[in-house]
């Protein structure tokens, strides 16, 4: 299928060139997004009856699209998840995430398809270089930290809370199987029930 392209895009050509590409990707791509339309020679005549206005967005289109990625490229980010001790993901981080965390931090407007993730989404901690297609042939790349979340010490493995453990350890209680871990809990319950009735009966006192 051959059209006439609205904008700079990669090795098709320059705006107002004419492309020969592939069906699906004019329909599902390329004339959704406004990027391209049909090359009939209606829409040739109208193009080159409006070429200088045409020009005139697309630069207009070009440096806003050039500001907007010279707001965040470079930008070192970090984004914190549970994972496992092999740092697989208890879930994933996607393009939403991604664009979410850019914004927050560079006070930027990038959607989620901006985001480009060729490989899918991201299921384990490292480090990576996640590029952002910002239209108009404009580019930018920002480093991507993916570490585990510090708050998740406080979870067991399994999810469970482990501080009620940690606060019977402090007792003095080694907790060994289930038993004698929700034994160490009870007894710490006990304590600081009976420090409660204490500070109440001292502040009945005349």
């Amino acid at each position: 299928m051959n059209v006439i392209l609205l904008e700079k895009i990669g090795k098709l050509g320059e705006i107002g060139d004419t492309a020969s590409v592939k069906s699906g990707y004019a329909r599902n791509f390329l004339f959704p997004q406004g990027k391209a339309i049909p090359a009939t020679k209606t829409n040739l005549e109208q193009f080159e009856h409006r070429r200088a206005d045409l020009m005139a967005a697309h630069d207009a289109n070009v440096a806003t699209a050039q500001g907007r990625a010279g707001k965040v490229d470079g930008l070192e980010l970090t984004i914190e998840v549970n994972a496992s001790d092999e740092g697989k993901l208890f879930g994933s981080v996607g393009t939403r995430d991604i664009a979410d965390a850019i914004n927050a931090q560079a006070g930027s407007d990038i959607s989620k398809s901006e985001v480009l993730l060729p490989n899918g989404v991201i299921r384990d901690l490292g480090s990576f270089e996640i590029a952002l297609d910002m239209g108009f042939d404009v580019h930018a790349t920002i480093k991507l930290a993916v570490i585990g979340l510090k708050a998740a010490a406080g979870v067991s493995e399994d999810g469970s809370r482990i501080a009620e453990i940690d606060e019977a350890e402090a007792f003095g209680v080694v907790a060994g199987g289930a038993a004698e871990r929700a034994a160490a809990v009870e007894e710490v319950a006990d304590k600081e029930g009976a420090a409660d009735e204490t500070e109440e009966e001292k502040s009945e006192d005349p």
